[in-house]
């Protein structure tokens, strides 16, 4: 059994939505009070509160403040946990200290079981009942339903959302070949037979629109809390005209590497890539430089990251593998495919030709680099034993290389 989770659109009235609003105001209340709670108990008596003595608080909370009661004690639960996680990635080094929430920012709530909720549909459309609010129709469609678990309701860009996780056994079928693939700003993905695919048109539209929306953007009164300055209503204006384009072209290119990917798990069952980090490959240069501006806002428009958890778990449903290989030991882009000689090249060398006077491979760089990758994953990579020839280096630039040559031997 998978766990899989589906978006649907909400439909509330208006008496339905005004009491959503009401209960997202009380659950950001309840999360700003248990963040000042842990926050004075630790100051003032160095005491270290935990999730388990916030919830055994909880019906004494209630009694104090009947409005939460109508809430259940579950979601309550779930939100007293929120408060922990964000303690615990704070404590981990993985985020900030945690801070407090305006209403109008917070998101919403979760079921995390069962209770207070109930899923009307078998996964095409259908109606939500939530305890003390009602049915409320919902809009969406899943590729294969389940078993539902636990609900998030929440409201984003003015519109309701439920997000509900099924436990389902999803099938897709697949092929019965294998390919590599490489990324790329040029060519979005190349796949070791030889087929590029680009990034879409209507994608580089779109950023373009983003572009020119947010040029008219800076030249409205922004906010200034140092200053005091409040926003103008042009600024305000503005600011969701480009939200709005930007919300479309995330769409956009999530719906196009859905279809890529799944076109690619259709017909090969082994698919091998590589391993990037794309929040340090986006990372901002030690120079504000305008050219590193643009390969980041060039990876980030491909969706570096996305193309490969698609493909991970789309495979897994259809019974088939995703291997990415090790880039900072493997180097595709340098290394050969026929003699995996390493041969050194720039961003602007796009051919690649081996610097083995006995192979002389000359093949398009991200061609080869997929062809790496897919040797890789079949196990025809060198053994880590064997030693490599002089002029391979396991640097990447030719300074490297020509020092290493000129090292003198050491003296026994």
């Amino acid at each position: 059994m998978l766990t899989r989770r589906i978006t649907y659109r909400l439909y509330p009235t208006r008496q339905q939505e005004s009491t959503l609003h009401y209960w997202r105001k009380l659950h950001c209340g309840l999360y700003n009070a248990a963040l000042a709670n842990r926050k004075t108990q630790y100051q003032k008596f160095n005491h270290a509160v935990d999730y388990f003595e916030q919830q055994n608080s909880l019906p004494a909370f209630k009694e104090v403040w009947p409005e939460y009661k109508e809430l259940g004690s579950h979601a309550l639960q779930a939100t007293l946990k929120r408060v922990d996680l964000a303690f615990q990635r704070f404590f981990k080094k993985l985020g900030g200290y945690p801070r407090f929430k305006a209403s109008r920012r917070y998101a919403g709530w979760t079921y995390p079981c069962k209770s207070g909720w109930k899923a009307e549909t078998s996964g095409l459309h259908g109606s939500l009942n939530l305890s003390n609010l009602g049915s409320l129709k919902m809009r969406g469609q899943a590729r294969t339903w389940g078993k539902p678990t636990t609900c998030t309701i929440f409201w984003r860009h003015g519109k309701w959302y439920a997000s509900i996780t099924v436990q389902c056994e999803p099938a897709r079928s697949t092929g019965e070949g294998s390919v590599g693939i490489d990324l790329g700003c040029k060519e979005a993905i190349t796949l070791s037979t030889g087929e590029q695919i680009s990034k879409p048109e209507f994608i580089r539209q779109g950023d373009i629109q983003v572009k020119q929306a947010s040029k008219k953007l800076r030249r409205k009164r922004a906010p200034n809390r140092t200053k005091r300055i409040k926003a103008s209503r042009r600024w305000t204006r503005e600011r969701q005209k480009v939200s709005k384009l930007q919300r479309k072209v995330a769409r956009q290119r999530e719906n196009w590497i859905h279809q890529v990917t799944s076109h690619i798990v259709s017909r090969n069952s082994l698919v091998a890539g590589e391993k990037l980090n794309v929040k340090n490959m986006t990372r901002k240069g030690k120079s504000k430089t305008r050219q590193k501006a643009g390969l980041n806002r060039s990876i980030l428009s491909v969706g570096f990251g996305m193309i490969g958890q698609f493909l991970d778990y789309k495979l897994a449903e259809a019974g088939g593998f995703y291997v990415e290989s090790p880039t900072q030991q493997l180097k595709p882009s340098q290394r050969c495919v026929k003699c995996w000689e390493l041969t050194p090249k720039t961003l602007s060398d796009r051919v690649h030709v081996c610097a083995n006077p006995h192979c002389n491979h000359v093949e398009d760089r991200d061609v080869n680099a997929a062809q790496v990758n897919l040797a890789w994953a079949r196990g025809k990579e060198l053994a880590s034993s064997v030693a490599e020839s002089s002029s391979s280096t396991a640097c990447g630039s030719m300074r490297q290389l020509g020092a290493k040559k000129r090292q003198k031997p050491q003296a026994s």
